[in-house]
């Protein structure tokens, strides 16, 4: 593949977190919680959630919130307004 980058992400403490990654592929930022795709920044300025894992457990939860930089009320409230768009992405 051509185009892709994948970076551990980094806590507060500067430390690498174990399973939690963030990968860019022609324009389009994901991040993934161990083996599933939780979100999607498409190169079309529109955020995806997997309907399924978004909101799986609360370590998902946690790097999610830190991955959009929001809380997870405010993540349902994109939720509910369409700003976000839940689908398959795994």
């Amino acid at each position: 593949m051509e185009n892709v980058k994948a970076r551990q992400m980094i806590g507060t403490s500067g430390n690498p977190i174990p399973n939690q990654f963030v990968i860019t592929v022609k324009g389009n930022i994901y991040f993934q919680s161990y083996n599933s795709i939780i979100v999607k920044m498409g190169n079309d300025r529109q955020t995806y959630l997997d309907e399924r894992y978004w909101d799986y457990s609360v370590t998902t939860g946690k790097y999610r919130n830190m991955f959009l930089g929001e809380t997870k009320k405010e993540t349902e409230k994109n939720i509910a307004d369409g700003t976000y768009k839940l689908t398959n992405l795994n």
